[in-house]
């Protein structure tokens, strides 16, 4: 609905997950959603700190898959000349059952439904993807919920409902504090 719009990347490295790489993004500055500036602005802040030489963005990736289908693929390809990056992009693009039934370039789309191994691969990224992502948002949606819950009780402010968040994070553990 437009409100703490988050967007994330995980990181495979020969098949595996590699979950130190993984990142999430709150998305600055939207007036509502719209997949493609918000894929843009993803895409800028990240390959921006690789080639600023941020150390939690420092490893150039081989390959670039992209949630959605050929739309979002040239946002990541334009992002990238932007910025004199040369990386091979795919969309994935989804079936009724949302899982990834092809992979699509500027050029095309390709079935990968008959490759049992790229298909499973394709698989579990996308679904770590979706698991990483949608646990972050969901406790944006806790955050923005027991704050507001905190704030009503007099004498409590915005910077006290989110440091008490912070500390204890559910409204159980803060009753059961002395």
């Amino acid at each position: 609905a437009g409100q703490d719009m988050v967007a994330s990347m995980v990181v495979f490295a020969d098949g595996k997950p590699l979950k130190r790489d993984y990142r999430r993004f709150k998305l600055k500055d939207m007036d509502g959603p719209d997949d493609y500036a918000s894929m843009e602005q993803v895409l800028t802040r990240r390959f921006q700190r690789y080639l600023d030489g941020d150390e939690k963005f420092s490893d150039k990736p081989d390959l670039l898959l992209i949630d959605g289908g050929v739309n979002h693929a040239n946002v990541a390809v334009r992002v990238l000349e932007s910025l004199g990056l040369r990386i091979p992009i795919f969309g994935m693009v989804k079936d009724d059952r949302h899982r990834t039934r092809t992979i699509a370039t500027e050029d095309g789309e390709l079935s990968v439904s008959s490759f049992r191994a790229a298909f499973d691969l394709l698989t579990s990224i996308q679904d770590e993807v979706h698991r990483f992502s949608i646990g972050y948002s969901r406790s944006k949606h806790a955050s923005r919920a027991m704050e507001s819950v905190l704030r009503s009780v007099e004498g409590i402010g915005e910077k006290r409902a989110k440091n008490l968040f912070l500390r204890f994070r559910t409204l159980k553990a803060m009753e059961a504090a002395t």
